[in-house]
């Protein structure tokens, strides 16, 4: 069935944003009645990656990619993706370009950061973006079976792990996970102003830390990544998601 136009309606709270509801003054409910009309030809229907085309991207590319693609998230020159289109193509292989090890942070929604669709990255997701055993495997999973060709360790500014950690909350099984976050706060002599999570230049010094931090164990504690990376196999790299903006800075 051939479908000229997609209708798409957008439900936009902002100062910015398009509004596509009023207030009912009857009910106080808001009702939809504006529609934004995108002709087929406008919607992205990129097919996501075949085994062929990953293995042709360098590490240096796909970087590329992931800095172009945030710098479309925070301009908001985000495109319409024909979604049913790429799970279809999806469904019996993927081949994504990275692998991106991210706080649990709701605010930090990995995809859309990088403007990425279905089948294009593989997100390992756990608070602190901290490394343990089953996240090794899984960033292992992704790069030499899966052909991923960067890991990238994602954390933010804010970020309530690091915050806990500084404090040395002790709370079930957050104790052990914040342990791991600790050697980037106990080992560090650098900085010289107030250290407690108050401090938002500590909070986001510790986050540097805790960034690299994890790159190290990754390289100490995983020979199969190691090795790819010093073949130039893949790159290994730290990035600091800046909450306010929307940018990701790499280190």
């Amino acid at each position: 069935m051939n479908i000229s136009k997609l209708f798409i309606t957008f439900l936009i709270f902002g100062a910015t944003g398009l509004t596509a509801c009023q207030n009912n003054s009857s009910n106080g409910m808001a009702k939809m009645d504006d529609q934004i009309e995108i002709d087929s030809a406008d919607v992205l229907s990129e097919k996501t990656l075949t085994a062929e085309q990953q293995a042709a991207l360098t590490p240096d590319t796909v970087l590329t990619i992931l800095k172009n693609g945030n710098e479309d998230f925070i301009s908001d020159a985000l495109t319409v993706r024909n979604n049913s289109v790429r799970i279809r193509e999806a469904a019996l292989g993927q081949y994504p370009k990275a692998v991106i090890l991210s706080c649990l942070d709701s605010r930090v929604p990995v995809e859309d950061v990088f403007h990425r669709g279905i089948g294009d990255l593989f997100v390992a997701r756990v608070a602190g973006n901290i490394i343990n055993e089953d996240i090794l495997g899984s960033l292992e999973y992704a790069c030499k079976v899966s052909g991923a060709k960067v890991i990238v360790v994602l954390g933010h500014e804010h970020c309530g792990a690091i915050k806990s950690a500084i404090d040395d909350v002790k709370l079930g099984n957050i104790t052990s996970l914040l342990s791991k976050i600790r050697p980037a706060i106990t080992s560090d002599n650098i900085f010289k102003g107030e250290k407690t999570a108050k401090n938002a230049a500590y909070v986001q010094h510790v986050c540097l830390e805790n960034i690299k931090l994890s790159i190290l164990n990754i390289r100490e504690k995983s020979p199969i990544l190691k090795e790819m990376e010093a073949k130039a196999e893949i790159k290994i790299v730290g990035a600091i998601y800046k909450m306010e903006t929307g940018k990701v800075d790499f280190l």
